[in-house]
């Protein structure tokens, strides 16, 4: 079988193998390399697509850092969690974590299905079915936004919907800004021309009156821009959290139905004898206690009747 299978080589001296097995081994050799190529070109394209979707969870919210623009970015969510309150609770330490702080949150229980299963006489089983949800509204630095909304979507199971917004206020600041220099420079020139004009009420009154109104405008437009500021520093994530409808079992003692705790008739008739007994023991007992007065009345009778009579006898 050796020389069906191998071949000398009179000139070299060396084995050599016949044509076919030459081709069979190098089809195998090209068909594992193109396997393999196969294989890594998936495990690349699956990375690929995982980095992808990580990035697309918080795209909108990355900023350029060179950027002049003034963005108020705001996140609405919707998504359903495993369990509200320890969901409640990682969103919690999270906006801590990277600077926030939460601004309103509402844990509550939606009963949606109470009914009552009578068991036995005295137990009964209480099945409520509810809904745990929860709103939530935080507000985290704008430079934390995007990396707040990756920790925040570890707890989604299943996403209802998800908006990011970003509002370009620049001119609007720009605008407020030059708007409180023409009220400063304004109110600077009003407050020159009272000082140099003479102390007449009827020419003061007015222009005092018109620059207090000046003043207003240039602290309304400066908390203005203040609040706008305030907003494209922090962004404000508001989230509505919900869990799957849980059904809650529980076994409550049975207190309507109390004709399930009577004692049988025959309990009753032993009752009554021994409760009848009671009571002639203790009016024996109070007769009793009234022996002096028991004796006291026998012996009077007993002298009026002996000695009372005979003297109306003999009178």
């Amino acid at each position: 079988m050796k020389n069906a299978l191998k071949k000398w080589d009179s000139k070299s001296g060396f084995l050599t193998l016949p044509k076919i097995g030459v081709a069979l081994l190098l089809f195998v050799v090209v068909l594992s390399c193109k396997k393999y190529s196969e294989t890594e070109e998936a495990t690349a394209e699956m990375t690929e697509t995982a980095a992808s979707a990580d990035n697309v969870s918080s795209s909108a919210a990355v900023e350029n850092k060179n950027s002049d623009r003034k963005f108020i970015r705001t996140a609405d969510a919707k998504f359903k969690v495993k369990n509200v309150a320890q969901s409640t609770y990682a969103i919690e330490n999270a906006t801590t974590k990277f600077g926030g702080f939460v601004t309103y949150t509402n844990l509550q229980s939606s009963v949606s299905e109470k009914f009552d299963t009578k068991i036995s006489q005295d137990s009964t089983l209480e099945t409520t079915r509810y809904k745990v949800e929860n709103n939530i509204t935080i507000r985290v630095p704008n430079t934390q936004l995007d990396t707040v909304i990756k920790t925040i979507a570890k707890q989604i199971d299943f996403l209802d919907y998800r908006v990011i917004k970003a509002d370009d206020v620049s001119l609007q600041l720009l605008s407020n800004q030059l708007a409180q220099n023409r009220s400063k420079n304004y109110e600077n020139r009003l407050e020159k021309a009272i000082d140099e004009k003479g102390r007449k009420l009827k020419e003061i009154n007015p222009a005092e009156e018109n620059l207090n109104n000046q003043k207003e405008n240039n602290d309304n437009k400066k908390l203005e821009n203040l609040a706008l500021n305030d907003k494209v520093n922090f962004s404000t994530i508001s989230l509505y959290i919900y869990q799957p409808e849980t059904t809650r079992l529980e076994m409550v003692v049975n207190q309507a139905d109390i004709s399930a705790y009577r004692p049988h008739i025959g309990i009753q008739i032993l009752d009554g004898l021994r409760t009848g007994w009671y009571m002639l023991e203790a009016i024996i007992g109070f007769i009793v206690q009234l022996w002096s007065l028991i004796l006291i009345a026998f012996v009077g009778y007993f002298v009026y009747k002996k000695y009372w009579k005979q003297s109306i006898k003999v009178s």
